[in-house]
């Protein structure tokens, strides 16, 4: 038998070629696995999250908060309102240098959190379940996404859980916090007649006719409620003329103000805001944006919402915040930032 001559690869190829073949070159499968989109699914549902909370944290620690003299205290404070947000981001660190265990940790902190919404709650309703339900369902499938994803590279994860959310506390801060340094209070919480934009009455007191509970108070912080607008109403009523006490028989001096008397008589920096009510649309416009200044307010108080006179209908009645927002709330509502301040025009009786 004839010896066969030995030919090289590529000299096969070409022959194969001339023979009508075509050279086709395999490519390279960059198929994800799915572990890793679950990761990074994990990685964005727990940033979102976090960054949702990091801007609620931001909006109502100088909201709500804030209103201590000592800046220890308010930063204390302020913490305790970004907890949410810090709490997500340590779990998402913890799912992603150990998966099985944050992701554990995730499931038990979704259900400690729906057995502390139905504790703390008066009356949980199906309303109260079906209010948080969106907000718990995510938490609970997060710590099965975090056991069985790994995202890939590790690193990039990480700098997202970690510094997306800061990133938003921070930049939503920033106006809060210049506004609030920039505060005015002349200290005075005294009978105040302010007149401005269409607008002049006397302003009661702090006591009975104005409500502000110390802060640093235990019994404030355990026992406080905030009055209904039947019982702010029946105040005003029985205030005497100083607005200083009570007496036992209807004095029938002071009254809530209206809503539109208080957007009218709302300041900043001493200025008079120029707030207009419309009750078609039940919203207020401002030339300048009110804040929690004296006269009209006290920016050491945690009362940010005030009853007035004017009723949405039968149960409910509006209330106004600091920031000269507008609000219908149940007549029956005594939430601990809720309070009023008594007033009466010029001409009424005075002591």
């Amino acid at each position: 038998m004839p010896k066969l001559p030995r030919i090289s690869g590529e000299e096969a190829i070409r022959a194969l070629e001339q023979l009508g073949f075509r050279r086709t070159r395999q490519r390279e499968s960059h198929v994800v696995p799915r572990a890793t989109i679950l990761g990074w699914i994990a990685v964005g549902v727990s940033t979102l999250l976090s960054s949702l909370w990091a801007f609620w944290g931001a909006f109502e620690s100088f909201h709500e908060g804030w209103y201590f003299k000592s800046l220890a205290q308010n930063l204390a404070l302020t913490a305790e309102y970004f907890g949410l947000m810090l709490i997500f981001v340590a779990l998402s660190v913890v799912a992603l240098s150990r998966p099985r265990v944050g992701g554990s940790l995730y499931e038990l902190f979704g259900v400690g959190f729906c057995a502390w919404v139905l504790i703390t709650r008066k009356a949980p309703g199906s309303n109260v379940v079906l209010g948080w339900l969106p907000m718990l369902l995510p938490v609970v499938v997060l710590g099965a996404l975090f056991w069985v994803g790994r995202p890939t590279p590790l690193s990039l994860a990480y700098q997202i859980s970690i510094f997306f959310p800061l990133l938003v506390a921070v930049g939503f801060a920033i106006e809060p916090v210049t506004r609030i340094t920039g505060r005015i209070d002349d200290g005075y919480r005294g009978l105040r007649s302010v007149q401005g934009n269409g607008v002049k009455l006397i302003w009661a007191p702090e006591g009975p006719g104005w409500p502000n509970p110390n802060p640093r108070d235990r019994v404030w912080a355990t026992q406080w409620r905030g009055p209904t607008w039947e019982e702010a109403r029946k105040v005003c009523r029985y205030l005497t003329a100083d607005g200083t006490a009570m007496a036992s028989t209807p004095q029938d001096i002071w009254r809530l103000p209206t809503v539109e008397e208080v957007a009218r008589s709302m300041t900043r920096h001493g200025t008079n805001c120029g707030g207009v009510w419309n009750p078609i649309s039940t919203h207020v416009s401002y030339t300048v944006k009110p804040d929690k200044e004296s006269p009209l307010w006290n920016p050491y108080s945690p009362i940010i919402y005030w009853w007035t006179s004017s009723q949405h209908s039968g149960s409910r009645a509006y209330s106004i915040d600091f920031n000269g927002e507008v609000y219908d709330r149940s007549k029956e509502s005594n939430l601990g930032s809720q309070g009023f301040r008594a007033v009466k025009g010029p001409g009424e009786p005075s002591p």
